[in-house]
């Protein structure tokens, strides 16, 4: 294992190596168009007052945590001694800390590449996509060379996988709180611009009149860059952590002294950081257009990382059957993207169909967009099943213990291309960006089809890499509850509890069970309704503030030249929110998980995770497929289908994007963060609930 982690230091330093050119490249591209980077100045400002005053608030959150955890993790200090403890808050810090830093550098370059790529779109479509792509590249390397040298480093540090859960639950409560905040943020913006802009006063979306604009484009920063790194960030380090946890028990149980199956997964793991280097390198836009190109990298880069864990297995002395889980989670995913596609593609036929409901009205939109997001969660739900059972029934011959870490090792094939998956999706709220900056430059008609275009293709993938998201923390979290099994029973042996408190599953029929499994089954759905009305709450008030601007500002109606909004008073209601809306929503995640284990103990948790898992997969797809549809329908009708801009059904379709912009880029993507918390408490605590719950 240690060649490995070695190995995998190295190639981390490779990806941090790669973003650093990456972002010279980016930088390096000529732009001189002073209202453009005075407006880009703006965005970034913005950005970054919000990331810092939301890193504040989380940094004393942390702080107490990371006390909490020193005091009672993995069991009391009093009983326990000082190091153990001290690892794990250490720990826990740690992955608080690169998580942040991963979002903040990713937010960094996205606010000069989309400056960059408005400009470029001067020049075509080809420099702009390359200037976008390459600008989300970036985070995309930033993400996952943190993860593999964050997770190295603490196994090479201290050789505990329990302290590793601690860098994870790190990783995942910073990650829950930053999609939150920064998802409250963006929606709170984009919905208001919206519905004063669009629907009430028929002006372009990106127009500089509208007092909400610059809010808007800096939460496409906040929310889809920073906060969307954060969530995969977490994603990426639960799969490895709860591959590392089963692994290790299967290597303790092979004598301890050989570490074969840890090494696996720090091999498969710096092979897909590979495979997604030099998927970007090979990264071009062809004669099919940008939606094409950055799917055909996603292919590239899965073949790649395919060959490469193969000539490790074959080389190594791996088991095949492994690789084959591996490869299945893999192919699973990709295929879940191509779903997630098919219902959120401008050109497929749900997009198309609820367009043409919206000319009957928005209850219409409404109606049909729920439905075909309902539908699309089948095939999602149905992959993610099918890659289990496969990865489990695979490794089976292997030993009972191994069919367990089949699908830990399917959810880190999964995510081994991460680093692909996050620069296409960081990709969408740079093009986004650049569309703004384009109408705000006044870089003319041609330029905005070409950023049209391009954001276009962005809305499209960036469906695809939320579905990939959720597919990829439903396996994870399936591994996590394999994870929590090994911790208990680890627990059990080292308490002398006796092997009757050892455990192989969850019985339904318990009522212990039965009971964590419904309350498990709620908690998705209340967590969203937190954070959706949390973005209603806050839509409001700017929706008064822009109407007061609108109102008071004289010739700001009229676009008179010189006529500015108060950006800022935008900027500071949605900052002012979001911090405030996005706590209460994260600690009734985490206290209602402790409440649940100390009063029905380990079994209780068991159901309650199984529970949470399943509505919370489904919610997910659910809110991410039918909020990507109708952003989509929504577009499809501004290109002048179904009667075009200004039409009923253009606003109508309007009203579809507004209720589907906190479904897919607040808590939709949130949810995912949400049930890798709870499992990464439930393993954490596991000591606590076995020797203190009410009911055991």
């Amino acid at each position: 294992m240690s060649l490995f982690i070695r190995i995998s230091i190295a190639v981390s330093m490779l990806a941090f190596a790669f973003a650093w050119w990456l972002n010279n490249w980016v930088k390096k591209i000529p732009s001189s168009n002073k209202r453009i980077a005075q407006v880009g100045g703006w965005i970034r400002e913005g950005a970054t007052t919000f990331l810092r005053r939301e890193y504040s608030v989380l940094a004393k959150f942390a702080g107490v945590i990371a006390v909490i955890i020193f005091l009672f993790l993995p069991k009391p200090v009093w009983n326990n001694g000082i190091t153990q403890n001290l690892h794990m808050a250490l720990a826990y810090i740690a992955g608080t800390v690169f998580s942040a830093v991963a979002g903040v550098i990713g937010m960094r370059v996205a606010t000069i590449a989309n400056v960059k790529s408005a400009e470029a779109a001067t020049k075509g479509i080809k420099p702009s996509f390359m200037a976008a792509f390459r600008g989300g590249a970036v985070m995309g390397m930033a993400v996952v060379g943190a993860t593999l040298l964050g997770v190295s480093l603490v196994m090479q540090i201290t050789g505990e996988t329990s302290t590793l859960l601690g860098f994870s639950f790190g990783a995942s409560s910073l990650a829950l709180f930053a999609k939150a905040g920064g998802g409250i943020f963006t929606k709170t913006a984009d919905i208001s611009a919206d519905l004063v802009g669009k629907v009430e006063m028929g002006i372009p979306e990106d127009d500089p009149r509208n007092p909400a604009v610059i809010a808007d484009n800096v939460g496409d920063n906040v929310g889809d860059v920073a906060g969307m790194g954060a969530d995969l960030f977490d994603s990426n380090v639960a799969s490895m952590s709860a591959a590392l946890v089963i692994a290790a028990t299967l290597d303790a149980a092979a004598g301890g002294t050989d570490t074969i199956n840890q090494a696996v997964v720090f091999c498969y793991a710096a092979a897909g950081l590979l495979a997604s280097i030099i998927g970007v390198m090979l990264a071009r836009m062809g004669k099919k257009g940008p939606t094409a190109a950055l799917n055909n990298s996603t292919y590239v880069t899965t073949l790649v990382y395919a060959a490469l864990t193969a000539a490790a297995t074959h080389a190594f002395g791996f088991s095949w059957r492994i690789w084959c889980a591996c490869v299945i989670g893999l192919a699973v995913g990709v295929i879940i993207g191509i779903a997630s596609d098919y219902f959120t593609d401008d050109t497929k036929p749900p997009v198309h169909k609820v367009a043409k409901a919206s000319a009957a009205g928005p209850a219409f939109t409404i109606l049909s967009g729920i439905s075909y997001g309902f539908i699309s969660a089948l095939p999602a739900l149905v992959g993610i099943a099918a890659a289990s059972l496969a990865a489990y029934n695979i490794c089976l011959p292997l030993g009972k213990e191994y069919a367990m870490f089949g699908i830990a090792m399917a959810a880190v094939g999964m995510l081994s291309i991460v680093g692909m998956i996050i620069s296409n999706d960081a990709y969408g709220p740079i093009v986004d960006n650049a569309r703004g900056l384009a109408e705000m430059g006044n870089l003319g008609d041609d330029v905005l089809e070409i950023t049209d275009q391009l954001d276009s293709a962005g809305n499209t993938v960036k469906a695809v890499t939320k579905g990939f998201a959720v597919a990829a923390a439903g396996l994870t979290v399936i591994a996590l509850l394999g994870a929590f099994v090994s911790e208990v029973n680890e627990k059990v042996v080292e308490l002398g509890l006796g092997v009757e408190r050892l455990i192989s599953g969850f019985n339904i029929m318990d009522p212990t069970v039965f009971f964590g499994m419904l309350i498990g089954a709620a908690v998705p759905a209340v967590f969203s309704a937190m954070l959706i009305l949390g973005v209603d709450k806050n839509a409001q008030r700017m929706v008064s503030e822009i109407h007061r601007q609108f109102r008071e500002i004289k010739g700001l109606k009229e676009g008179k030249a010189g006529v500015v909004p108060e950006y800022g008073k935008c900027i500071e209601i949605a900052t002012n929110g979001a911090i405030k809306e996005l706590i209460p929503a994260g600690l009734f995640t985490i206290l209602i998980t402790l409440a649940v284990g100390f009063i029905g103990g380990v079994q209780a948790i068991g159901g309650f995770l199984a529970g949470n898992i399943v509505t919370g997969l489904l919610l997910a797809l659910f809110m991410s497929n039918s909020g990507g549809l109708w952003d989509n329908a929504k577009k499809y009708v501004e290109a002048g289908h179904e009667g075009g801009k200004g039409s009923p059904a253009h606003k109508a379709a309007v009203v579809g994007d507004t209720v589907g912009d906190p479904f897919k880029d607040t808590a939709g993507p949130s949810i995912n963060t949400q049930i890798t918390v709870v499992s990464l408490i439930s393993s954490l605590a596991a000591t606590l609930f076995l020797t203190t719950s009410l009911f055991r």
